[in-house]
């Protein structure tokens, strides 16, 4: 299936304005300049390259989701991880009120987290929190998983721990690994769904970012490969990318980042401490401070694009709710020679 990218709000950073002007000027002598080598006069090739152009953009971001068919919620179960707070959370209560049983893996059970305590009282049998998974439940019809738990860090390289490596792997990935092990021979069964939350920096590496990103990398890797697999038992496995959503979730805020930094600088060795210097730090981390009260504050999308993937007919293999500006700059970085995505980014 092909990707799916979620229209919003415009992030107006200095590589947008560029890219804006670069359509604005350069796309059209370009086309006038093609439709000339084609034999079409200059005004008519133009104007139909122009019209072309335009309507290949609308039908990419402007063209509703085409319909696929969806499935019966009737009688299915879907088992989430991460849902004391953040896209868990509403997710599941997104799900319960479409329909399904949904089992809200929740950390924070035992010690009855704010997340916890809200979904427990809705009060009904189709919402359970749980500490553990379910599959030694055999008779529960699991129709979904949804590996949505997550932690973040950041850091240099040379200021990131193997230890913070790990814990974020631990997470990220071998959770998600074995989250679904656990509960494939259910899903396996009900010919469901394998729902894979990563991230746009599962695509594309960035600075300060390398313990994440291998972390979520990993994620796709690991579910491309189960899509292969899974192909044979008609089991649908799908990847949602959010894009930058940290104030909506708050999985990064000014005191995560200002306590980080305090560790990162003094976990780091004397060496590494006196080549970079203290400025050249504190500049990285005041950018992280920044990055804290970026991105989208309406998590619709995602909710949007998970549920697609659960009750699709047809879902699609990869889903990509960000704003134009990092859907962009991922298919630069991802399509284009290294040399150009790093001349424009880094």
């Amino acid at each position: 299936m092909a990707s799916r990218w979620c229209s919003a709000p415009r992030c107006w950073s200095p590589f947008s304005i560029s890219l804006t002007l670069f359509l604005a000027f350069a796309v059209p002598a370009a086309l006038t300049w093609l439709a000339r080598c084609a034999g079409f006069s200059d005004d008519v090739g133009a104007t139909h390259c122009l019209a072309l152009f335009y309507a290949l953009f609308v039908l990419c971001v402007a063209v509703p989701r085409i319909p696929r068919g969806s499935v019966s919620v009737e009688g299915k179960a879907v088992f989430i991880t991460g849902c004391d707070s953040g896209f868990g959370f509403a997710l599941a209560k997104h799900l319960h009120k479409l329909g399904f049983t949904v089992f809200a893996g929740c950390l924070l059970k035992d010690q009855k987290g704010e997340g916890v305590m809200e979904l427990e009282n809705l009060h009904s049998d189709r919402m359970k929190v749980v500490q553990l998974d379910v599959s030694s439940d055999e008779q529960v019809c699991l129709w979904a998983v949804v590996n949505n738990a997550g932690v973040s860090s950041f850091g240099e390289v040379e200021f990131t721990t193997i230890n913070t490596y790990k814990n974020l792997a631990e997470v990220n990935l071998w959770g998600s690994i074995r989250v679904t092990k656990a509960v494939l021979p259910l899903i396996r069964r009900a010919k469901g769904r394998v729902v894979n939350i990563s991230s746009m920096y599962g695509r594309m590496g960035n600075v300060l970012r390398s313990s994440y990103c291998i972390s979520k990398y990993g994620v796709e890797a690991f579910s491309d490969c189960l899509r292969y697999e899974m192909k044979a038992w008609g089991v649908k496995v799908s990847v949602v990318e959010p894009g930058n959503y940290i104030v909506a979730t708050g999985i990064l805020t000014r005191d995560i980042v200002t306590s980080t930094a305090e560790r990162l600088w003094n976990e780091a060795p004397r060496d590494v401490q006196e080549d970079y210097g203290k400025p050249h730090f504190e500049q990285h981390m005041a950018l992280m401070r920044s990055y804290c009260n970026t991105g989208q504050r309406e998590i619709t999308p995602v909710l949007d694009d998970i549920t697609d993937a659960i009750v699709s007919k047809r879902p699609f293999t990869r889903y990509s709710p960000m704003e134009p500006y990092w859907w962009i700059r991922m298919q630069i970085m991802t399509h284009l020679p290294g040399a150009i995505s790093d001349r424009l980014y880094f």
